[in-house]
């Protein structure tokens, strides 16, 4: 089972290698050098967690302490950095975040298998996010916040997480309207997560948190759709335990 899930996320991989292609062919030299930077980054951040996951859980539960750890040091380090301007928004940002944290490093502890379908359709709705909105993405969402996010994408992106969530059904053995609810709300908090984390740096005028990541916008700028999706992942099986 796990052999046949790395194989759909390598075929996952070529596709997404292809779109960003044909994308990146029409692109300046270096526009299109920071494009495949960032997609070679992420290609080794998936594989870090995937095998994180199924090889030893005790590693990605480490891993997790890091992620809100960086995470929480980039929010403080971009608010000292404004010289601790909107102390009131930064507090409650920063609530919000230790909220999603917490939750997080609970869903870490959670049965492996729910933990690799819940990373499986947030990596496949986050890339497809990306090369969906760049091959059909006109319509910006919010222009202000997060002016790369489009209707296009998001949409591209959510269906392809929501039918992959059906195609890895054997990682959540449920009936199928559990299986769309539980994707449809890992799309939309990780949508929201992301967009609250935009919110952020436009809040306090940065572009990136850190340059940590290479291609990327920080630590928080890549896992906040994962940090928040995660948080869902915890409200959907205590919410189905206390039902």
């Amino acid at each position: 089972m796990i052999t046949t899930i790395y194989l759909i996320i390598l075929l996952y991989f070529v596709l997404g290698a292809l779109g960003f292609y044909f994308i990146n062919r029409r692109k300046e030299k270096e526009v299109a050098r920071k494009s495949w930077t960032k997609f070679i980054t992420y290609f080794v951040i998936i594989h870090v967690l995937f095998f994180s996951i199924v090889l030893n859980s005790l590693a990605f539960k480490w891993l997790a302490v890091l992620i809100v750890s960086v995470g929480a040091s980039e929010l403080f380090k971009v608010f000292r950095q404004a010289n601790y301007y909107h102390k009131s928004y930064f507090v409650l940002s920063f609530l919000l975040f230790i909220l999603f944290a917490f939750s997080f490093l609970l869903f870490s502890r959670l049965d492996k298998g729910l933990i690799l379908y819940t990373f499986l359709i947030l990596s496949i709705f986050d890339a497809f996010s990306q090369i969906s909105g760049q091959l059909w993405g006109k319509t910006k969402i919010a222009p202000e916040i997060s002016p790369n996010k489009t209707v296009g994408g998001t949409i591209g992106g959510a269906v392809f997480a929501i039918l992959s969530a059906f195609v890895l059904k054997d990682l959540y053995n449920e009936p199928w309207y559990l299986i769309l609810l539980f994707a449809l709300g890992i799309v939309c908090f990780a949508f929201v997560g992301d967009l609250l984390a935009s919110l952020y740096k436009r809040k306090f005028g940065i572009k990136d948190y850190s340059r940590l990541l290479p291609g990327h916008g920080g630590f928080l700028d890549r896992f906040d759709s994962l940090i928040a999706g995660g948080a869902w992942v915890i409200l959907f099986v205590y919410g189905q335990t206390i039902l």
